[in-house]
């Protein structure tokens, strides 16, 4: 935990210096639908970005792992990557296009594990181990399973079909073990990626006053969030991993999780 607070008493520095607002750098492994019936492909978008606020956008190195788990099979999907540059509010910066094939009924769970991004105003490296989830014709298979990644937070619920007004629960893993005192960042993805054009939507909402949404993991690794609204969820885990050095600057080695909530109608 003292990582995480080092890490945000910097950017809390950085805020004095620069007047900016602080933002959550997250993490996206994107695709609009995550509920499909028919067999094919599916559009996939890794950027890294600030998507609650529409803001910065970071440049991704070639990710070192994209892959999909399905009924416990791993499916390599690097590639199937190609580099594109996405452009957001502020700037534009290198990301990916890759497709997720759907064949068989059951859960895919969409893994990236990229390149460390070295974030200048920190002085340290970023690296953000990220899922996502596809569902073909609403029969769960993995969704409960942990992925055996150096860090992860494992879903206590769908993450393909949160209701809104109700909970998300996670648990906050590390070499596979509990991760207690953990900083959990939460983000609603406020501008959805344009899959044609390669540039953000409309926002939706405006950030929240007061800074990042904070959550702390317990003793046994679990937090709770009320989702509020409709849409995409993240969930960043910061500092959970045992990777703490890259290229001898503090590397902040995060597990990143999204779900997709939906109003009850």
């Amino acid at each position: 935990m003292l990582k995480t607070v080092n890490r945000l008493a910097v950017a809390s520095a950085c805020l004095l210096m620069t007047s900016l607002p602080v933002q959550a750098h997250f993490q996206l492994v994107y695709t609009p639908e995550v509920n499909v019936t028919k067999p094919g492909d599916q559009p996939v978008k890794l950027i890294f970005w600030h998507p609650f606020e529409n803001g910065h956008v970071m440049d991704m190195g070639e990710p070192l792992e994209f892959y999909a788990v399905h009924r416990g099979e791993k499916i390599d999907l690097k590639s199937t990557l190609s580099p594109i540059t996405f452009t957001g509010s502020e700037n534009s910066a290198a990301a990916y296009d890759g497709t997720l094939t759907l064949k068989r009924s059951g859960d895919y769970v969409m893994v990236v594990v990229p390149a460390p991004y070295y974030e200048e105003s920190e002085d340290l490296y970023i690296q953000q181990l990220t899922k996502s989830y596809v569902n073909r014709n609403e029969i769960p298979t993995d969704w409960m399973e942990s992925q055996g990644l150096k860090t992860e937070i494992l879903p206590l619920n769908r993450p393909t079909n949160i209701v809104a007004g109700s909970t998300f629960t996670g648990r906050v893993l590390s070499e596979g073990k509990p991760a207690a005192g953990i900083e959990v960042e939460i983000e609603f993805m406020a501008a959805e990626p344009d899959m044609a054009i390669n540039s953000p939507k409309a926002s939706t909402v405006s950030p929240m006053p007061g800074g990042a949404i904070v959550a702390i993991s317990d003793e046994n690794g679990y937090f709770t969030f009320g989702i509020p609204k409709a849409g995409f969820w993240g969930f960043a885990a910061l500092g959970s991993g045992p990777d703490t050095e890259f290229q001898g600057k503090e590397l902040s080695q995060d597990a990143v999780l999204w779900v997709r909530a939906y109003d009850v109608k």
